[in-house]
């Protein structure tokens, strides 16, 4: 068991976001976090990561938390962002660099990992390149071959397909596949419903900061009947909820 989130009650103030929230995210799997806006899966993300400290709850990595061992915790988890956060005075080089640095890694045997990313992303000819150069989406591409770069056990994917093009999207699943097979677990929060629910093996439902359902997507369908067969149907079906 890679990711296992126990009874977390949580948020940015002592009004909780989460509400007794409890999922995993198994070894060699890909798992999608789904909801609404506001309902919870940027909060759940950023409890994950250590950027918020539960109120109640635990949440451990390979047995580990971040109260336990907080380097041995985050070394284990690479996470793509939303929105890119790059160092404006660093080149692709230099983000590279750090990255390396950052999580240990033996630099000849990370170089060779990087040289494969970036050829796979069309950032190659780009090392010396500062991140006002880049477009959004190429933006997006560095946080990519950083986070693939470090071979970590967890990945953190939070609206991996924004800003990006659709070769580069489809580079991303196939990455992302790759990984799964090495063992790696994935967590990955998108409303690209279609997407997830091709690719993904089991979802997380998010709704109030509550788990409303979890599984497959039959589990889903078991969950709740009367929202419909596809994932698109189940998520419209919360919508609903709130309109009512």
């Amino acid at each position: 068991m890679a990711l296992t989130v126990s009874h977390v009650v949580g948020g940015y103030s002592q009004i909780p976001v989460l509400k007794d929230i409890s999922f995993d995210v198994r070894d060699g799997e890909l798992v999608g976090l789904i909801g609404l806006n506001g309902a919870g899966k940027s909060t759940t993300i950023n409890h994950i990561i250590g950027l918020l400290t539960p109120h109640k709850g635990k949440i451990t990595l390979n047995g580990v938390t971040i109260a336990q061992d907080s380097q041995a915790y985050k070394q284990q988890i690479a996470y793509i962002p939303e929105t890119p956060v790059l160092y404006q005075e660093l080149t692709l080089r230099e983000h590279l660099e750090m990255t390396m640095m950052a999580y240990d890694l033996d630099q000849d045997q990370a170089w060779v990992t990087a040289k494969q990313l970036l050829k796979t992303f069309r950032l190659a000819n780009k090392l010396d390149w500062f991140p006002a150069n880049f477009s959004k989406g190429m933006k997006q591409k560095v946080m990519i071959v950083c986070a693939f770069l470090t071979q970590a056990k967890l990945y953190i994917i939070d609206e991996p397909f924004l800003g990006l093009d659709p070769l580069a999207v489809n580079d991303l699943l196939n990455l992302i596949e790759e990984r799964k097979k090495q063992g790696a677990s994935i967590l990955m929060s998108t409303h690209v419903l279609d997407t997830a629910q091709r690719y993904c093996d089991r979802f997380v439902l998010l709704h109030s900061g509550q788990v409303e359902a979890e599984g497959t997507l039959n589990d889903l369908r078991q969950a709740l009947p009367k929202a419909g067969e596809s994932l698109s149907d189940i998520y419209l079906s919360m919508t609903e909820v709130d309109r009512a």
